[in-house]
């Protein structure tokens, strides 16, 4: 086939890719009458967004067009449910399944697994009042850009996402005019460029001029675990939001423990139970864990059981200690993920504690003759503090691909995130939301705010779009501390939160952005010594190069928002950035910078002045190594209306 004159690459399918899985509207200031939507008039009107996942829910209220115009005059997709089922809102649907099992082949874009409908619904979903679940009133649900058209891109079923089927979505989804593409479902870390589809398709898109947001993954706190790391996409962290649908651990001691769980039944009377865990001599193995046959029920009747995480998922656990006749369950989490908690759909009275909170709990059982426990529920909190942090789960960098491009980008809501779902029966009651959590779930939120972008300024570059999330995130969470990683409750690093929390409000007016072209993303790919053919693999259908005719760059001078910094222990090393105003014509920026104990930094000019719109300044970094010093530090231009921030890593 290589003598094949359409032949390009062939890259092995392998194993399927894996899906990556309301208030966020006010936690990210877009509702209100001070939020986005309403000062900036802009809710996305006229952008197409094309997610790519397991389909979606037609005729759910989320996908309502109610207001909606028709789609731009360039749209060419087209819907292949019948005519009545798509509108203004839902204005394509098409199915890629054909690398698959040969039943999946001719399947309609129906979402039977509920991940595409929550993801499409997050990132464009109309305004639906009056949602609740299981009885707890949650509000108003919207997505991010709830004015945007949704165009529906099947590329997974129950099997997972099959390589071919993943770049033709994305092909499709540019030759149909979406404007953003959103990625929720990711491979494992590691693959170089050439062999990773998202990162092929990708590249594709961002030559026609198409925004990319990708899922980090779900491989966390895993070192280098971080997947879609191609520079040209944004790759998307999980971070909570200071929503937590509350349910208190009591012990007979006294003690009041803050948990969660979304189950939180009206008949439970919060009495006093008599408290186990099997764990130890003499317990099954595994019964700590709570896993299928390792409860006695003799031994767990009427009793509330503490389970830990791990093994079988958290609503597996409570299912088994209600079997066992279990009156409640505690989740206590395990070490890797410490103070990550969710409110799930459990199967009886449960709350889903910290790690540190599952150790006071063991000690008080160890200690104490008869202990106790129930469990409390109140409903919805809001404004609870240490939020937005970095989930457990979340993928961290360094990226394995390319070292030298920080890894991932960017963080947003990820945790506990309401969306629309197909219909499902919970207990005696059909609900068409649910909660859901994931890398998934942040990645349509980043796609929603890049809508809302490209609304506001039409002709700029994926690149643009990027860098405008990128340099306005906050650092900080709601009270002004520094975001924590919920693995240990310490300060998220760069490889946990990237350049830190987006911020829509500030990105729509950065200021100055980091632009790129693909020409500067070529002699960026010459430059991690792939060879030709696998450059050429990336970026068709640009015309062919030769790395060796290429002016080549290393990783860190590719012209990106965030800077990582390799020093020798001894000795300097010079940065080359440019930006662009895109703010204010006349306006002038001085740097303002931060870095670790044993490094000395240099911004030369210190000071960039603008005369006009679009008009683009290069400055030089000069660092300087003692030997001793590494860590994180920052860049920042700052004017009289702007701050445009870079987190700098320091390595060596």
């Amino acid at each position: 086939m290589e003598n094949h004159p359409l032949f390009l690459r062939a890259i092995p399918a392998g194993k399927p890719y894996k899906l990556l899985t309301t208030h966020t509207p006010d936690f990210l200031q877009l509702r209100g009458s001070n939020g986005l939507w309403k000062k900036t008039k802009n809710m996305g009107e006229g952008v197409i967004v094309g997610i790519l996942d397991t389909g979606i829910t037609p005729g759910h209220p989320s996908f309502d067009d109610k207001g909606m115009r028709p789609p731009p005059a360039k749209w060419k997709g087209h819907c292949d449910f019948n005519a009545s089922v798509c509108n203004n809102k839902l204005i394509g649907a098409k199915s890629f399944l054909k690398a698959g099992a040969d039943e999946l082949k001719h399947l309609p874009p129906f979402d039977v697994e509920t991940h595409g409908t929550h993801t499409a619904g997050t990132a464009v979903g109309a305004s639906v009042k009056n949602v609740n679940i299981l009885g707890i009133g949650l509000g108003e649900a919207s997505g991010v850009a709830p004015r945007a058209h949704l165009a529906v891109y099947r590329v997974c079923s129950e099997e997972g996402c099959q390589t071919p089927d993943i770049i033709k979505g994305i092909e499709e989804a540019v030759n149909d005019g979406c404007d953003v593409i959103s990625l929720s479902l990711g491979p494992d870390s590691g693959e170089p460029f050439y062999l990773e589809p998202v990162a092929l398709g990708g590249f594709y898109a961002t030559l026609k001029g198409v925004f990319v947001s990708a899922a980090a993954g779900n491989n966390g706190p895993n070192v280098s675990s971080v997947s879609n790391d191609a520079p040209w996409i944004l790759t998307v962290a999980a971070s909570s939001t200071d929503r937590q649908i509350r349910s208190t651990v009591k012990l007979g001691s006294g003690l009041l423990l803050n948990g969660e769980s979304m189950y939180q039944p009206k008949n439970w009377t919060s009495k006093m139970l008599p408290l186990v865990y099997l764990a130890g001599k003499g317990a099954p193995v595994n019964a700590d864990k709570c896993l299928d046959g390792t409860l006695d029920s003799k031994v767990v009747k009427g009793k509330i059981v503490l389970c830990d995480r791990g093994v079988n998922t958290r609503v597996e656990k409570g299912l088994n200690v209600h079997k066992a006749g279990g009156a409640g369950m505690i989740l206590a989490n395990d070490k890797p993920n410490a103070y990550s908690t969710d409110a799930d759909r459990h199967f009886l009275p449960a709350s889903h504690i910290s790690y540190v909170d599952g150790l006071k709990i063991k000690d008080y059982i160890h200690s104490t003759k008869n202990p106790t426990a129930t469990v409390l529920f109140k409903g919805v909190g809001y404004h609870t503090p240490f939020n937005p942090s970095i989930a457990s789960f979340s993928s961290r960098g360094p990226s394995l691909a390319s070292p030298l491009i920080l890894k991932p980008d960017i963080a947003g809501p990820g945790v506990s995130i309401v969306a629309a779902v197909p219909t499902v029966s919970v207990g005696n009651k059909a609900q068409i939301f649910d909660f859901m959590s994931g890398t998934s779930m942040a990645t349509p939120h980043l796609s929603g705010i890049a809508a809302l972008i490209k609304k506001a300024h039409p002709n700029w570059s994926p690149a643009a779009i990027k860098s405008a999330m990128m340099t306005t995130t906050d650092a900080t969470d709601i009270n002004g501390k520094p975001i924590l990683d919920q693995v240990g409750n310490i300060p998220a690093d760069v490889f946990a939160m990237g350049a830190g929390q987006v911020n829509p409000y500030k990105a729509l007016e950065p200021g100055l952005v980091y632009d790129l072209t693909p020409d500067e993303y070529i002699r960026y790919l010459c430059g991690l010594d792939y060879i030709d053919e696998d450059v050429n693999a990336i970026i068709h259908p640009a015309p062919k190069v030769q790395c060796a005719k290429v002016k080549v760059i290393s990783q860190e001078q590719l012209n990106y928002p965030s800077i990582v910094v390799p020093i020798p222990k001894r000795g300097t090393k010079t940065i080359y950035r440019t930006v662009t105003n895109v703010g204010e014509a006349n306006d002038s920026y001085k740097a303002v910078i931060s870095v670790p104990k044993g490094v000395s930094m240099k911004v030369v000019p210190s000071t960039l002045k603008f005369k006009s719109l679009n008009e683009k300044k290069s400055f030089k970094i000069v660092f300087k190594g003692s030997g001793k010093g590494h860590g994180t530090g920052e860049l920042k231009w700052v004017s009289s209306k702007h701050v445009v921030r870079s987190p700098v890593l320091i390595s060596h």
